[in-house]
Protein backbone atom coordinates (compact mmCIF):
# COMPACT_ATOMS: atom_id res chain seq x y z
CA UNK A 1 0.00 0.00 0.00
CA UNK A 2 1.48 3.14 -0.98
CA UNK A 3 1.87 5.90 2.38
CA UNK A 4 0.13 8.57 0.65
CA UNK A 5 -3.09 6.28 0.01
CA UNK A 6 -2.88 4.70 3.76
CA UNK A 7 -2.45 8.48 4.77
CA UNK A 8 -5.59 9.76 3.44
CA UNK A 9 -7.49 6.85 4.55
CA UNK A 10 -5.92 7.20 8.64
CA UNK A 11 -6.06 11.51 8.30
CA UNK A 12 -10.13 10.90 7.22
CA UNK A 13 -11.04 9.00 10.34
CA UNK A 14 -9.67 11.84 12.37
CA UNK A 15 -13.52 13.41 13.62
CA UNK A 16 -12.74 16.98 14.06
CA UNK A 17 -9.52 17.66 12.00
CA UNK A 18 -11.66 19.62 9.91
CA UNK A 19 -13.50 21.41 12.06
CA UNK A 20 -13.16 25.52 11.99
CA UNK A 21 -14.77 28.24 13.17
CA UNK A 22 -17.20 30.07 10.86
CA UNK A 23 -16.00 32.98 8.65
CA UNK A 24 -16.30 36.49 10.57
CA UNK A 25 -17.22 34.72 13.87
CA UNK A 26 -15.85 36.24 17.17
CA UNK A 27 -14.94 32.93 19.50
CA UNK A 28 -14.12 32.55 22.85
CA UNK A 29 -11.86 29.71 24.24
CA UNK A 30 -13.44 28.70 27.51
CA UNK A 31 -10.87 26.75 30.51
CA UNK A 32 -11.65 25.18 33.20
CA UNK A 33 -9.72 23.00 36.12
CA UNK A 34 -10.09 19.61 36.02
CA UNK A 35 -11.39 18.40 39.76
CA UNK A 36 -10.07 21.81 41.38
CA UNK A 37 -12.56 21.68 44.24
CA UNK A 38 -10.63 18.98 45.38
CA UNK A 39 -7.07 20.23 44.51
CA UNK A 40 -7.65 23.72 46.02
CA UNK A 41 -9.56 22.69 49.54
CA UNK A 42 -5.92 21.43 50.59
CA UNK A 43 -3.90 23.75 49.70
CA UNK A 44 -5.63 27.01 49.49
CA UNK A 45 -7.59 29.34 52.26
CA UNK A 46 -11.31 29.52 51.29
CA UNK A 47 -13.45 31.28 50.65
CA UNK A 48 -10.97 32.93 48.21
CA UNK A 49 -7.53 32.88 48.21
CA UNK A 50 -5.11 35.72 46.42
CA UNK A 51 -2.15 33.37 46.03
CA UNK A 52 -4.43 31.06 43.65
CA UNK A 53 -6.14 34.26 41.77
CA UNK A 54 -2.20 35.09 40.80
CA UNK A 55 -1.98 32.05 39.02
CA UNK A 56 -4.83 32.05 37.62
CA UNK A 57 -4.44 35.40 36.20
CA UNK A 58 -0.46 34.56 35.32
CA UNK A 59 -2.38 31.19 33.19
CA UNK A 60 -4.74 33.84 31.32
CA UNK A 61 -1.88 35.56 30.94
CA UNK A 62 0.13 33.19 29.41
CA UNK A 63 -3.63 31.99 27.11
CA UNK A 64 -3.67 35.48 26.00
CA UNK A 65 -0.49 35.73 24.84
CA UNK A 66 -0.10 32.54 23.11
CA UNK A 67 -3.69 32.43 21.71
CA UNK A 68 -3.06 36.66 20.63
CA UNK A 69 -6.47 37.29 22.04
CA UNK A 70 -8.39 40.78 22.53
CA UNK A 71 -9.18 39.71 26.16
CA UNK A 72 -9.22 37.51 28.91
CA UNK A 73 -11.18 37.11 31.82
CA UNK A 74 -10.88 34.89 34.73
CA UNK A 75 -13.16 34.04 37.69
CA UNK A 76 -13.05 31.02 39.96
CA UNK A 77 -11.14 27.85 38.21
CA UNK A 78 -11.73 28.94 34.76
CA UNK A 79 -10.46 31.48 32.04
CA UNK A 80 -11.98 32.84 28.88
CA UNK A 81 -10.08 34.46 26.08
CA UNK A 82 -11.99 36.49 22.95
CA UNK A 83 -10.49 35.83 19.72
CA UNK A 84 -12.29 38.45 17.22
CA UNK A 85 -12.89 37.46 13.90
CA UNK A 86 -9.83 38.29 12.25
CA UNK A 87 -8.11 35.31 14.34
CA UNK A 88 -6.31 32.97 11.96
CA UNK A 89 -4.05 30.78 13.96
CA UNK A 90 -4.31 27.36 13.25
CA UNK A 91 -6.26 28.07 10.17
CA UNK A 92 -9.41 28.47 13.11
CA UNK A 93 -9.28 24.74 13.77
CA UNK A 94 -11.44 24.25 16.51
CA UNK A 95 -9.24 20.66 17.21
CA UNK A 96 -6.54 22.62 17.57
CA UNK A 97 -7.61 25.42 19.35
CA UNK A 98 -8.75 22.96 22.24
CA UNK A 99 -6.37 21.24 22.53
CA UNK A 100 -3.51 23.62 22.80
CA UNK A 101 -5.52 25.51 25.12
CA UNK A 102 -5.86 22.92 27.14
CA UNK A 103 -2.14 22.12 26.99
CA UNK A 104 -0.85 25.96 27.66
CA UNK A 105 -3.32 26.44 30.44
CA UNK A 106 -2.35 23.29 32.31
CA UNK A 107 1.37 24.02 31.31
CA UNK A 108 1.76 27.50 32.60
CA UNK A 109 -0.35 27.39 36.19
CA UNK A 110 1.35 23.37 36.91
CA UNK A 111 5.06 25.84 36.05
CA UNK A 112 3.78 28.53 38.53
CA UNK A 113 2.08 25.93 41.18
CA UNK A 114 5.19 23.74 40.82
CA UNK A 115 3.04 20.91 40.98
CA UNK A 116 0.69 18.64 38.44
CA UNK A 117 -2.37 20.46 37.28
CA UNK A 118 -5.03 20.14 34.78
CA UNK A 119 -7.56 21.81 32.09
CA UNK A 120 -10.09 21.21 30.16
CA UNK A 121 -11.00 23.38 27.20
CA UNK A 122 -14.17 24.03 24.79
CA UNK A 123 -14.98 26.89 21.95
CA UNK A 124 -17.45 29.73 21.54
CA UNK A 125 -18.78 31.70 18.98
CA UNK A 126 -20.59 34.55 18.09
CA UNK A 127 -22.02 36.31 15.47
CA UNK A 128 -20.93 39.94 16.49
CA UNK A 129 -20.10 41.69 19.51
CA UNK A 130 -23.28 42.10 21.65
CA UNK A 131 -23.25 38.26 21.60
CA UNK A 132 -19.54 38.24 23.69
CA UNK A 133 -20.59 41.28 25.64
CA UNK A 134 -23.67 38.81 26.39
CA UNK A 135 -20.83 36.17 26.91
CA UNK A 136 -18.59 37.90 29.51
CA UNK A 137 -22.22 39.59 30.57
CA UNK A 138 -22.94 35.87 31.66
CA UNK A 139 -19.54 34.64 33.15
CA UNK A 140 -19.49 37.71 35.77
CA UNK A 141 -23.08 36.99 36.74
CA UNK A 142 -21.52 33.39 37.14
CA UNK A 143 -18.45 34.87 39.65
CA UNK A 144 -20.83 37.15 42.07
CA UNK A 145 -22.65 33.66 42.30
CA UNK A 146 -20.16 31.61 42.85
CA UNK A 147 -19.02 34.28 45.36
CA UNK A 148 -21.66 34.54 47.65
CA UNK A 149 -22.46 31.20 47.67
CA UNK A 150 -18.86 30.98 48.15
CA UNK A 151 -18.64 32.88 51.09
CA UNK A 152 -21.99 31.72 52.60
CA UNK A 153 -21.22 27.75 52.69
CA UNK A 154 -17.34 28.90 53.92
CA UNK A 155 -18.52 30.26 56.45
CA UNK A 156 -20.58 27.75 58.15
CA UNK A 157 -18.44 25.19 57.68
CA UNK A 158 -15.60 27.60 59.89
CA UNK A 159 -18.46 27.71 62.41
CA UNK A 160 -18.30 23.53 62.27
CA UNK A 161 -21.04 22.42 60.57
CA UNK A 162 -19.94 19.35 57.74
CA UNK A 163 -19.67 19.80 53.98
CA UNK A 164 -23.79 18.32 54.01
CA UNK A 165 -25.05 20.70 57.01
CA UNK A 166 -23.49 23.72 55.72
CA UNK A 167 -25.35 22.35 52.22
CA UNK A 168 -28.04 21.61 53.99
CA UNK A 169 -28.79 25.17 55.56
CA UNK A 170 -28.21 26.71 52.35
CA UNK A 171 -30.63 25.00 50.08
CA UNK A 172 -33.17 27.21 48.25
CA UNK A 173 -31.92 29.97 50.39
CA UNK A 174 -32.36 33.32 48.21
CA UNK A 175 -29.57 35.96 47.92
CA UNK A 176 -31.06 37.96 50.27
CA UNK A 177 -31.03 35.13 52.73
CA UNK A 178 -26.80 34.56 52.13
CA UNK A 179 -26.19 38.85 52.38
CA UNK A 180 -28.30 38.54 55.44
CA UNK A 181 -26.19 35.43 56.87
CA UNK A 182 -23.06 36.75 56.29
CA UNK A 183 -24.05 40.62 57.53
CA UNK A 184 -25.02 39.09 60.78
CA UNK A 185 -21.43 37.35 61.00
CA UNK A 186 -20.06 40.94 60.58
CA UNK A 187 -19.66 40.49 56.91
CA UNK A 188 -21.16 42.70 54.54
CA UNK A 189 -20.56 41.22 50.83
CA UNK A 190 -20.65 44.03 49.03
CA UNK A 191 -17.10 45.17 50.78
CA UNK A 192 -15.72 41.48 49.86
CA UNK A 193 -12.68 42.46 47.23
CA UNK A 194 -14.00 43.71 44.04
CA UNK A 195 -12.13 40.55 42.26
CA UNK A 196 -13.97 38.14 44.22
CA UNK A 197 -16.83 38.99 43.18
CA UNK A 198 -16.51 40.56 39.70
CA UNK A 199 -13.87 38.39 38.32
CA UNK A 200 -10.03 39.93 36.67
CA UNK A 201 -9.55 40.93 33.23
CA UNK A 202 -6.19 41.13 31.33
CA UNK A 203 -5.91 43.01 27.91
CA UNK A 204 -3.41 44.59 26.08
CA UNK A 205 -2.56 48.20 26.05
CA UNK A 206 0.37 50.13 24.95
CA UNK A 207 2.75 52.27 26.99
CA UNK A 208 6.02 54.75 26.45
CA UNK A 209 9.28 53.40 27.20
CA UNK A 210 11.67 56.03 27.30
CA UNK A 211 15.19 55.15 25.76
CA UNK A 212 18.11 56.46 23.90
CA UNK A 213 19.27 56.11 20.23
CA UNK A 214 22.48 54.59 21.02
CA UNK A 215 24.31 55.82 17.43
CA UNK A 216 22.74 59.10 17.61
CA UNK A 217 23.26 59.66 21.30
CA UNK A 218 20.05 61.44 21.30
CA UNK A 219 16.87 60.46 24.17
CA UNK A 220 14.34 58.41 22.28
CA UNK A 221 10.67 57.29 23.56
CA UNK A 222 9.51 53.70 21.85
CA UNK A 223 5.69 52.84 22.23
CA UNK A 224 5.64 49.19 23.59
CA UNK A 225 2.34 46.53 24.47
CA UNK A 226 1.76 45.15 27.03
CA UNK A 227 -0.66 42.91 29.41
CA UNK A 228 -2.85 44.60 32.12
CA UNK A 229 -4.35 42.91 34.27
CA UNK A 230 -7.49 44.37 36.16
CA UNK A 231 -8.62 43.35 39.59
CA UNK A 232 -11.34 46.60 39.89
CA UNK A 233 -13.65 45.55 37.24
CA UNK A 234 -17.10 47.70 36.85
CA UNK A 235 -20.32 45.46 36.84
CA UNK A 236 -23.49 45.06 34.96
CA UNK A 237 -24.28 47.78 32.83
CA UNK A 238 -20.57 49.38 33.37
CA UNK A 239 -19.42 46.35 32.61
CA UNK A 240 -21.00 45.71 29.27
CA UNK A 241 -19.96 49.19 28.11
CA UNK A 242 -16.10 48.73 29.15
CA UNK A 243 -16.31 45.43 27.04
CA UNK A 244 -18.15 46.88 24.18
CA UNK A 245 -15.87 49.53 24.11
CA UNK A 246 -12.81 47.12 24.45
CA UNK A 247 -13.97 45.18 21.57
CA UNK A 248 -14.55 48.32 19.61
CA UNK A 249 -10.87 49.77 19.75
Amino acid sequence: MKFDDLDARMRARERFHALTLHPGAWAIVRVDGRAFSKYTEGRFDKPFDARFSALMAGTAEALLTELGGRYAYTESDEISVVLDPAYELFGRGVEKLVSLSAGIASAAFTQAAGEYAVFDSRVWTGTGPDDVVDYLSWRQADAARCALNGWSYWTLRKEGRSPRQASRELFRASVSDKNELLFARGINFNDVPAWQRRGVGLWWETFEKAGRDPVADVAVTATRRRVRVERELPMRDEYRAFVRDLLSR
